[in-house]
């Protein structure tokens, strides 16, 4: 089901909202435990690989949480107060295409607009419409379509169409 909104005015998305996914390369320190302390990507089924832990689900997770499910995994068996801290290394893509110069993926960063985005795809082409642009959000379980403006904020994932003018 495909639907159309109205989305726009920037909303930067700060480590504390960011949902983790695919593709997503993490640090894991725990803390006095050099060998708990790892750099992993999240793999294309949302889990990360972790030190006796094996495989952990970190899809649709802040680094928070993720914190928080690792810490809860080590304790007692492994450690008796572990502290953990997640940060993201690099997120994962968003994808621009359409009526752009260099249209594909580019790496996601935070406070991130459309506007930014066309420039990081070498702007507009001379034929593109200046307003008929819409962004696809990766992270819902629908995936939904919305109207995106220059202001509208872009998210790790999302896929930009840039439309073609008519006249």
């Amino acid at each position: 089901m495909l639907m159309l909104l109205q989305i726009s005015g920037y909303a930067a998305e700060s480590d504390d909202e960011y949902l983790l996914g695919p593709g997503d390369r993490l640090n894991v320190h725990v803390y006095n435990e050099p060998d708990l302390s790892v750099e992993t990507e999240i793999d294309r089924a949302g889990f990360l690989s972790f030190p006796f832990l094996e495989q952990v689900l970190a899809q649709g997770l802040t680094t928070r949480q993720l914190e928080t499910t690792i810490e809860n995994g080590l304790r007692g068996d492994y450690l008796i107060e572990p502290h953990v801290q997640v940060s993201v290394t690099r997120y994962r893509p968003f994808f621009i295409h359409g009526q752009v110069n260099a249209p594909g993926g580019y790496p996601y960063q935070p406070g991130l607009t459309v506007d930014m985005a066309i420039a990081l795809a070498g702007g507009l082409k001379e034929r593109a419409s200046k307003s008929s642009w819409s962004i696809r959000r990766a992270r819902e379980a629908h995936q939904t379509e919305y109207d995106a403006e220059r202001d509208t904020a872009v998210m790790a994932g999302d896929i930009i169409e840039i439309s073609e003018s008519f006249f």
